[in-house]
């Protein structure tokens, strides 16, 4: 499933390089745009299928598969340390975080009360930490793969996790691009593994519209976070009413 999601991930990419649209894949095809969309989001790909889209767009799978190692090569994660170094410097942490989403050196620092000297040391210690390549002309290439994520429970994410309460939860959820859903139920095993399996899907999709929107100018990005999570749970004003403790394990 992985390498099949990894495939498809760079077919796209490639897509995307060349300005071809399902559209134009549709019509080369004879299929409709709306059976293309689905074969995409479903990954539900024969190997003659992607045959003949490679062939429109001049490749062979082989060279998807070249690209796919190449991604594998990349950093998705930072050890303990480089978060733990990059946590405790509120600077670098906002050089990093906007280096990954695509910023340029002249955009954090028109944007940020943070001089042009001080960027460029810190994306220096950022090339040290082999996060970014610092090029001529002060140009960023990102070192970490596409789907780059910060440690499960790492410094980076308890930090945030701090700010969440206090910053991210304090709305109503009701403005534009906002949304918030809760909702609760009984589920068995198996169910609660498909819902995690489209968490994860939808966790892809978002990093890949997340690399795909970073041609788009700055003024058409926002800076967008999306929480997904589940866990078996009782709220604590119901276990205090439970007549003995719950036996059951998940």
């Amino acid at each position: 499933m992985a390498q099949t999601q990894a495939l498809i991930a760079a077919l796209k990419q490639v897509l995307k390089s060349r300005n071809v649209t399902y559209a134009d894949i549709a019509r080369r095809l004879r299929m409709s745009e709306a059976s293309i969309k689905r074969v995409f989001a479903k990954q539900t790909f024969t190997l003659d299928r992607l045959d003949k889209i490679c062939g429109i767009l001049g490749i062979a799978i082989t060279d998807l598969a070249k690209m796919v190692e190449h991604e594998a090569e990349r950093v998705t994660q930072l050890t303990l340390e480089q978060e733990r170094e990059i946590v405790a410097d509120s600077k670098l942490m906002l050089v990093a975080v906007h280096a990954l989403n695509h910023w340029t050196l002249e955009e954090m620092v028109a944007h940020y009360t943070i001089s042009k000297t001080d960027c460029i040391r810190l994306l220096a210690r950022l090339d040290r930490l082999r996060i970014i390549d610092l090029l001529p002309n002060n140009r960023i290439r990102l070192v970490v793969g596409r789907n780059f994520s910060w440690r499960p429970d790492g410094p980076f994410q308890r930090h945030f996790r701090d700010q969440l309460e206090a910053n991210f939860f304090g709305s109503r959820f009701d403005g534009r691009g906002e949304h918030l859903a809760f909702v609760s139920g009984m589920l068995c095993r198996n169910s609660n593994a498909a819902i995690q399996q489209h968490m994860r899907r939808l966790e892809s999709e978002f990093t890949e519209l997340h690399n795909q929107d970073a041609a788009l100018p700055l003024d058409e990005r926002f800076g967008t976070s999306l929480l997904i999570a589940m866990r078996p749970w009782v709220p604590e004003m119901f276990r205090k009413m439970q007549r003995r403790p719950a036996q059951k394990g998940f």
